[in-house]
């Protein structure tokens, strides 16, 4: 019996732009990675498309993704390596995430709006007359994820919220 020590990580993983034109492409080489380094996924989601801070690659733009995960600690090398080998992914970031509460982990998760976003964009592409891009998802993507539910507000917050605004309501504008 191994004595493997696991742990709760966070990755940050970077493409080019041009992975938007087929994101269902980046997810499967994503996940492929993932898995052939022997971690399991938690929650994953597209963070962000943004402008980068300086060009890596020709790329002025790119496509993050979030993904936090449970792995042995002896993996992070290999998924290091394998991400470092890859030449769809521009760079990636791979920190411990076990001082994050599970709250905040929960509420990343992000794979049904990742799922409409395809769908979306394939159905934008087919009707300009391109192809558009792969949209099959693997078995455990299709599985039914209960919405988040919204965060309740203290009543007494929601007091004085109310309370401001009906004030701010009941004053006259200021003549400029």
């Amino acid at each position: 019996m191994s004595n493997e020590r696991t742990a709760l990580y966070e990755g940050m993983f970077l493409f080019p732009q041009s992975a938007t034109a087929n994101l269902q492409e980046a997810v499967d080489h994503l996940k492929e990675l993932l898995d052939k380094s022997g971690v399991s996924v938690i929650n994953f989601r597209k963070w962000d498309d943004r402008r980068l801070a300086y060009e890596i690659d020709g790329n002025k733009r790119g496509v993050y993704f979030l993904v936090y995960f449970n792995s042995p600690t002896a993996a992070i090398s290999d998924l290091e390596r394998r991400c470092n080998q890859s030449e769809q992914l521009l760079r990636m970031m791979v920190t411990r995430a076990e001082h994050l509460p599970t709250e905040i982990i929960e509420a990343n998760e992000g794979a049904q709006d990742l799922a409409d976003e395809i769908k979306l964009r394939g159905e934008k592409t087919s009707e300009k007359g391109t192809s558009a891009g792969s949209t099959v998802t693997r078995k455990e993507d299709q599985v039914a994820k209960e919405p988040t539910p919204e965060p309740e507000i203290p009543e007494e917050v929601a007091n004085e919220v109310a309370e401001e605004v009906a004030q701010v309501a009941t004053e006259e504008p200021s003549e400029t």
